[in-house]
């Protein structure tokens, strides 16, 4: 009895083509342009994921920096000022409150600014 092979390879094929869904034009339904666009897709899903943790520090030290600039110091020596003080709080929390909170944000720009004094 012959052994046919066609049912793993259709398996593989189709595994990689049903990836491919939404690609335009033959990544979509060709198998080698197929999985060469699905595995640049994953290894840039990989990196993208690495991206956007350094994309968000970025952001919330640019908002940190545009609240502090308003209540008269620098994003360096505000944060300076914080850790004389020894406030914890991370980037992503003073970034919220300099931008939904600015009340309280102006409250811990005052005690790093006491601290730096």
């Amino acid at each position: 009895m012959r052994v046919k092979r066609g049912l793993a390879a259709h398996r593989r094929h189709k595994k990689y083509l049903s990836a491919a869904k939404g690609f335009r034009g033959g990544r979509s339904r060709l198998y080698r342009t197929a999985r060469e666009a699905v595995e640049r897709a994953l290894q840039y899903s990989f990196i993208g994921r690495k991206h956007r943790k350094r994309d968000f520090r970025t952001l919330w030290i640019l908002r940190i920096n545009a609240g502090a600039r308003l209540n008269g110091l620098s994003y360096s020596r505000l944060m300076h000022g914080l850790s004389k003080a020894g406030i914890t709080l991370n980037r992503k929390v003073l970034a919220d409150l300099a931008v939904y909170h600015k009340e309280d944000f102006a409250k811990v720009v005052e005690q790093a600014k006491a601290a730096l004094n």
